[in-house]
């Protein structure tokens, strides 16, 4: 299912089957939490801007519309027109966000919905059995994600927890992937590795779940309050203890400094709301950093956003006239920000696979952070 064709130091170049496709890595995803990119990107957009797996998020798609609605529609792909693998995430990142409106048990968690108030619970089988409806390609592992300065006491218990929840996961997918009724029989789990930022509690759990033999792994519980280095350090020394002949997720990371760096570390997929959010506030990525169009120096700039970038809004239009539809709040202008952005991440994902190939990653990554840094054009 997954092969790594060569690697670059750490760095590793595969391709990974599944029932919907073939996706090369390292790849971004782009997050679609509602089942739909914020901005006004639909399903026929992503092909065109490179997408090779979108993210949905299982709580948010149980609170609206339904798992059940959307098992009644055909399941997640059908119902958002896409053919292409899907990741759903557990719900388990909404005990972390949630914080105030829930309880974790042994036996899960009980939310209030951030929607009507009304209660909702849901442990490891509840969230399986929603991602099943669902149908993505990918299903995460129900798991707390505890905050990354958590104190030693609470995270050691917590993870023993998630460990425990993983088991149960497991079973439960292996059940339900049996059912007659069941829209994708192929459906995959991976399993997310917690701890904090303790570097032991980390490489335990790491070695705990490896033997679970899952068709991957993720870290999770970073990018939520710790420094970078912090980050960098708890991948130097987590990673090495994860299955390499499995893809490694980085869990919601992160800006294009931060996925070159974990690249670097043996990470092969990566999501993050960045460039959709950043997008929708005026702020695009380009290789020199990140500018503001809503900028009065772009008033009368004929230039694309970024000179020889392939994505929709570059081939046809200004920096000018974004700014114009920004500032006149036109929803086009936002949709032509957030396009731009996934493209961006995209494409460097794409480079990052090339020069992988090529045996030059060290050099790409350090011309590529040196640009990053360089400032706006």
């Amino acid at each position: 299912m997954y092969k790594i064709l060569c690697k670059d130091g750490r760095a590793k170049r595969a391709e990974f089957q599944t029932v919907h496709g073939t996706v090369q890595t390292p790849l971004f995803m782009n997050v679609g939490t509602a089942a739909a990119i914020k901005g006004a990107v639909a399903t026929t957009d992503l092909k065109d801007i490179g997408c090779q797996i979108e993210l949905s998020n299982t709580y948010h798609l149980h609170v609206r519309p339904g798992d059940k609605i959307v098992k009644q529609m055909g399941g997640l792909h059908k119902f958002m027109y896409w053919d292409r693998p899907i990741l759903t995430d557990s719900g388990g990142f909404q005990v972390f966000s949630l914080a105030g409106l829930r309880k974790i048990k042994e036996e899960g968690v009980t939310f209030n919905s951030h929607v009507d108030g009304r209660k909702i619970f849901m442990g490891p089988e509840e969230s399986m059995q929603i991602q099943s409806n669902l149908a993505s390609t990918i299903a995460m592992a129900f798991d707390e994600c505890a905050p990354a300065l958590a104190d030693r006491q609470y995270v050691e218990n917590s993870v023993a927890r998630t460990a425990r929840w993983l088991v149960r996961c497991k079973n439960e997918m292996e059940r339900l992937n049996s059912l007659p009724d069941t829209i994708n029989k192929n459906q995959l789990l991976f399993g997310i590795n917690q701890g904090a930022i303790y570097e032991d509690i980390r490489i335990e759990h790491a070695k705990r779940i490896s033997e679970l033999d899952l068709p991957g792994y993720a870290i999770g519980g970073l990018a939520v309050g710790e420094t970078a280095e912090q980050m960098y350090h708890i991948l130097d020394v987590t990673v090495p203890y994860l299955p390499e002949d499995r893809p490694t997720y980085l869990m919601g990371v992160g800006t294009p400094a931060n996925i070159l760096e974990a690249v670097d570390r043996g990470v092969d997929f990566f999501d993050c709301v960045y460039p959709s959010r950043n997008g929708r506030h005026a702020h695009v990525y380009t290789k020199h950093g990140k500018m503001n169009l809503k900028n009065a120096r772009f008033e009368t700039d004929d230039r694309p956003i970024e000179e020889g970038c392939g994505c929709p809004a570059c081939q046809h239009y200004s920096r000018a006239y974004i700014r114009h539809l920004l500032k006149a709040n036109e929803m086009l202008g936002m949709r032509f920000c957030v396009l731009h952005n996934l493209y961006f991440y995209n494409n460097m994902m794409k480079d990052i696979r090339e020069a992988i190939e090529e045996g030059r990653y060290q050099s790409y990554k350090k011309s590529m952070l040196e640009s990053l840094a360089g400032g706006e054009e």
